[in-house]
């Protein structure tokens, strides 16, 4: 998921240097997205892995 984030995040860059402003922005919101989304995964991930006994990485 976070791979995704970086690659629509490199397309809305390259899209913003070659004045495509439209397909930038697109990239750059779904890059935000895709980032908020791995990081609430992220964060319940390491409650579910502490509330099981394990110490969180």
């Amino acid at each position: 998921m976070l791979g995704w984030a970086l690659t629509f995040l490199v397309i809305a860059i390259i899209a913003g240097l070659l004045g495509f402003g439209g397909i930038a922005g697109a990239s750059a919101g779904i890059a935000k997205i895709l980032f908020l989304v791995f990081l609430v995964l992220f964060v319940i991930a390491m409650i579910a892995r502490a509330v099981r006994g394990r110490p969180p990485m």
